[in-house]
């Protein structure tokens, strides 16, 4: 297949798929999600992804229809059935199906799980990405991967206004994350990225960055940073699933990093060595 959609065990080309409007995410983009990027129909990092999945689940106590274990036996079966092996691997779960209430539906009724695969590679790193900064005017919730998601697009279309690739979220001065992405800051030797609370997304990529920054001994301080630190730091570091650890070259039209591309280059061949061994 070229590429696939499933729902509640029912899957064909995602242009073929059709969802009841009663689901829950049509009202109320009531659900969580997670992705990741696979390789030879090998999936990256999955533990970690379900881990996080089943997390922001709970947190908005959405029962999910099966164990960790089915649902990546169920990712990897799918996966396999799409024709490129490099994919945009896509998965997430409703609060079920029933008319229009905001309150949640009755127990017997079952969540809904969807899949979504399409082709596509990890970003190329050697890329240097332009950013703008931004209000952040999200809820106080961030740490959930929900699927509401409106000020992330709303972002996104000012970011492709401006002739960028992503924006930095800051709440007064203090910079939380990126609207797709997590933001961290290299200065003097030492990787500086924002604590995961409640204000930012506990991101998968960022993990990995900061497990490989310890395996150097590059030292890591988990606490937040304002924007001017941003604009001033020796490099500007934007990590998500599908960009293990990106460079910015310029914030708000301002030239910025640049200073530690040894640093940088490090780090990018390590992870990305890291997802070729994984996904092998």
């Amino acid at each position: 297949m070229e590429n696939l959609g499933y729902y509640n065990g029912e899957y064909d080309l995602i242009e073929k798929m059709k969802i009841p409007m009663n689901d829950r995410v049509c009202y109320f983009g009531d659900g969580v999600y997670d992705a990741t990027y696979s390789r030879n129909h090998n999936i990256f990092a999955l533990d970690e992804h379900i881990d996080r999945f089943f997390n922001s689940a709970g947190l908005l106590q959405i029962k999910i229809p099966y164990t960790k274990e089915e649902l990546k036996a169920l990712l990897n079966e799918m996966v396999k059935k799409v024709d490129s092996g490099d994919q945009f691997v896509y998965w997430q779960v409703t609060r079920g199906t029933g008319m229009r209430n905001h309150a949640f539906p009755a127990d017997d009724v079952k969540a809904n799980v969807w899949i979504i695969l399409k082709p596509l590679k990890v970003k190329d790193m050697s890329q240097k990405l332009k950013l703008i900064t931004l209000e952040d005017t999200r809820f106080l919730h961030c740490n959930i991967k929900t699927l509401n998601l409106l000020p992330s697009v709303i972002a996104a279309q000012k970011t492709e206004e401006a002739g960028c690739q992503e924006a930095v979220f800051h709440r007064g001065d203090r910079v939380t994350e990126c609207a797709h992405s997590n933001v961290s800051i290299i200065k003097d030797g030492i990787l500086k990225t924002a604590p995961a609370d409640n204000l930012i997304l506990p991101g998968i990529a960022r993990a990995h960055l900061i497990k490989m920054c310890k395996k150097f001994e590059i030292p890591v301080n988990e606490t937040a940073f304002s924007l001017k630190e941003l604009v001033d730091a020796d490099e500007v570091i934007v990590t998500s699933s599908g960009q293990f650890c990106m460079a910015a070259c310029e914030i708000d039209g301002k030239e910025v990093g640049g200073k530690a591309p040894e640093l940088v280059k490090k780090l990018q061949n390590a992870l990305l060595d890291e997802f070729l061994e994984e996904t092998n």
